[in-house]
C-alpha cells in the first residue's frame, strides 16, 4: 500500500489557526544566542584570557578572527557537503561541536589547542548561521514564515545587547574559563531539547540538489546579497570605531553609545517581525533610510550630545530590523528548501562585508579623522536602499508570496 508524501511540516487541522512552534523556535533562538557569544565573548575578556593563556592581549584578539575566518570559509563548503543529511542531525552535530569547542576553551592553557578549538567553532558557526534560516521556515506555516524566521534571528540580538555585557561581567565574578564552560553547557543541553521538540526533515536526495551556482543565479538572489554587502560595509565601518567616533563627538567613552544601539536593535527585532510578513519591502526601505538618515545626521551634527544619541537609536532600530528583513526574502526566493545553500552564501557575503567594512573605516580613520568615518558610511548605505528600490519586481516586491 503506498504511503502518503511527506512535507516539511505537519498540516493544521482544518480551519486552525496558524501558530509557530515555540518550543523549537527556542532551540533555534538559543543556537543563534550560544553561537554569537561564543564567537564576540573574547574580545570583552582580553586582559584575563590573555593572564590565563600567557599571551599578548592583541593574539586574544585573533582568537575572534579565528572564529571569523572559519565560519567565512567553511559556510559554502560545509553547507554543500551536508546537503543530503537530515536536517536535525546537521543542527545536533553543530551543537556538539560548540559544546566540544567552548570545554576546550574553558579547559586550555595552550594558545594553539584554544586558536584550533576557535576555527572548529568558527566552522560550526558557519554551518549553523547557512541552516538557521532555512530551519524557521521550514517549521512554520508560510505566511508566517517571517516571524518565525524573526524569533529565531533575535537570538543574535539579546547576545549582543544582554549576553556579551552580562558574560563579561560575569567573567569578573567567576573567571572567563567558567563562562565558556557554561556556553559548552548550553550546547550541550540543546541537544536533548532540540531531539525532543524540533522536527527532524529530510536532507536532499542526490537528483534533487540544485547546483550552487543555480541557486546563486535564481533572479532576486544577487540583489539580496548585494544588499546585504552594502550594509554591511557601512554599518561595520563606523560600528567597529565607535569608540573614537564617541571620543570626537565629545560624548567621552562608547558605552552609552552601545547599550543605545543595543536596546535599539531589540526594538528593531520585534518591529521587523511584526511587519515582515505584510509590507516587507516599506519596511526595508524605511530602515536603509533611517540608517543613512543617522549617518547624515552623525556626519553633520555628530558633536551635538542629543542628535548623536537619537541618531545611534534610530541606526540601532533600523538595523535590528535588516537581518529578518533580508533572510526572509533570501529565503521567499529559493524556497525553504533551498534555502540552507541561499544563507550560506548570505553568511559568507555578511562576513565579508563585516571585515571589508572594518578595514574601510580603519582607513578612513587613518586618512581623515574620526568625522569621517559617517561620510564613509553614508555611500554605501545608500547604495543598499538603491538596490532595493530598483530590485522591486524580483527581489523586493510589496508583498511576500507564499
Amino acid at each position: 500500500m503506498p504511503t502518503a508524501p511527506t512535507t516539511d511540516r505537519p498540516t493544521p487541522r482544518l480551519g486552525a489557526p496558524a501558530r509557530l512552534p515555540l518550543r523549537a523556535l527556542f532551540a533555534l533562538f538559543a543556537a543563534a544566542f550560544g553561537a554569537v557569544m561564543t564567537e564576540l565573548l573574547p574580545a570583552g575578556l582580553l586582559p584575563r584570557m590573555s593572564t590565563g593563556l600567557h599571551v599578548p592581549e592583541a593574539r586574544v584578539g585573533y582568537l575572534v578572527t579565528a572564529y571569523a575566518a572559519a565560519s567565512f570559509l567553511a559556510a559554502i563548503p560545509l553547507t554543500a557537503a551536508l546537503r543530503g543529511v537530515r536536517r536535525r542531525r546537521v543542527l545536533t552535530g553543530a551543537l556538539l561541536g560548540f559544546a566540544l569547542a567552548n570545554t576546550v576553551t574553558a579547559l586550555s592553557t595552550s594558545y594553539p589547542l584554544t586558536l584550533t578549538a576557535r576555527l572548529l567553532a568558527g566552522a560550526m558557526g558557519g554551518t549553523l548561521w547557512a541552516m538557521l534560516a532555512g530551519y524557521a521556515a521550514r517549521l512554520a506555516p508560510p505566511e508566517r514564515r517571517g516571524r518565525a524566521i524573526a524569533v529565531v534571528l533575535a537570538g543574535i540580538t539579546v547576545a549582543l545587547a544582554l549576553g556579551i555585557p552580562a558574560g563579561t561581567a560575569l567573567a569578573t565574578a567567576v573567571g572567563w574559563r567558567t563562562v565558556f564552560a557554561l556556553l559548552a553547557g548550553l550546547a550541550l543541553a540543546l541537544v536533548p531539547w532540540s531531539l525532543a521538540y524540533v522536527p527532524d526533515f529530510p536532507g536532499e536526495r542526490a537528483g534533487e540538489r540544485a547546483p550552487l551556482c543555480r541557486i546563486a543565479a535564481i533572479p532576486g538572489i544577487p540583489a539580496t546579497l548585494a544588499v546585504t554587502l552594502f550594509l554591511l560595509l557601512g554599518h561595520q565601518a563606523l560600528y567597529t570605531y565607535l569608540v573614537p567616533f564617541a571620543a570626537h563627538s565629545g560624548q567621552g567613552g562608547a558605552g552609552p553609545l552601545l547599550l543605545v544601539f543595543g536596546l535599539a536593535t531589540v526594538v528593531g527585532v520585534w518591529l521587523g517581525g511584526a511587519f515582515v510578513d505584510r509590507r516587507p519591502r516599506l519596511v526595508l526601505l524605511a530602515a536603509l533610510a533611517l540608517i543613512a538618515g543617522a549617518m547624515l545626521a552623525l556626519g553633520l551634527l555628530g558633536r551635538v550630545p542629543a542628535v548623536t544619541m537619537t541618531a545611534v537609536a534610530l541606526w540601532g532600530a533600523a538595523f535590528g530590523a535588516a537581518p529578518t528583513l533580508l533572510q526572509t526574502a533570501l529565503v521567499d526566493l529559493s524556497g525553504p528548501r533551498h534555502a540552507d545553500v541561499a544563507t550560506s552564501l548570505q553568511a559568507t557575503v555578511y562576513n565579508l562585508g563585516i571585515a571589508a567594512g572594518s578595514l574601510t573605516g580603519g582607513i578612513a580613520l587613518d586618512a581623515a579623522g574620526a568625522g569621517a568615518l559617517p561620510w564613509t558610511a553614508l555611500p554605501l548605505v545608500t547604495a543598499a536602499l538603491t538596490v532595493v528600490t530598483l530590485a522591486r519586481r524580483h527581489a523586493f516586491p510589496a508583498r511576500r508570496t507564499v
